[in-house]
């Protein structure tokens, strides 16, 4: 590929000074000869899923979110954990994509970085999956503990961490330069 690799980067929380925003634009430096990631800054704006108002013409919130989807080559969402679940302004973005289908077949890169993570990280985990999403074990990572291996510009101040964020890069990297195989169900979750 002579090109970037186009990413849209989601964050769980919207927080502005969020650990999960500060390790996307962490990720976006390291990344930057490979990667050109576009941070999707509007899912708070995102309205309550309703089938009802899920037709051809959805709120123009949604069709903004499809479509920064549909363009990019990869999605990496870093995520934390709200009370042992998901974020619910996340979760409803991905609903709004269940039968527009944006997440089927894309290389997704799935970070749950939190205090603990490990509920919502599974939960997270598995919707993706349901929805098609193409991941692979190496493009998943929980790091427990986050606000104590990155610092507030984004750098990743943990060794062993830096090698696992590494380890996902290079793993969506070839997910998206290769067409390998996709996961079918949950793995190393207890």
């Amino acid at each position: 590929m002579s090109r970037k690799i186009k990413v849209i980067a989601i964050s769980g929380s919207t927080r502005k000074t969020s650990s999960n925003l500060n390790l996307i634009k962490g990720i976006a430096r390291l990344t930057s000869d490979i990667f050109e990631i576009n941070i999707f800054e509007g899912l708070s704006d995102i309205p309550q899923f309703n089938p009802d108002l899920d037709l051809e013409t959805p709120p123009i919130q949604v069709a903004d979110f499809r479509q920064h989807l549909k363009t990019a080559d990869a999605i990496l969402i870093c995520t934390p954990e709200y009370a042992m679940g998901v974020p619910g302004t996340l979760k409803n973005a991905i609903d709004w994509t269940v039968s527009s289908m944006e997440f089927s077949k894309k290389p997704v890169a799935l970070i749950t970085a939190s205090l603990s993570g490990e509920k919502a990280h599974a939960s997270l985990l598995g919707t993706l999956l349901i929805i098609e999403s193409k991941m692979t074990v190496d493009t998943q990572l929980l790091i427990p503990g986050i606000k104590s291996k990155i610092d507030e510009q984004g750098n990743i101040t943990d060794q062993l961490t830096l090698g696992l964020v590494n380890k996902l890069i290079q793993s969506l990297t070839d997910l998206v330069l290769k067409d390998a195989d996709t996961i079918e169900a949950p793995f190393l979750i207890n």
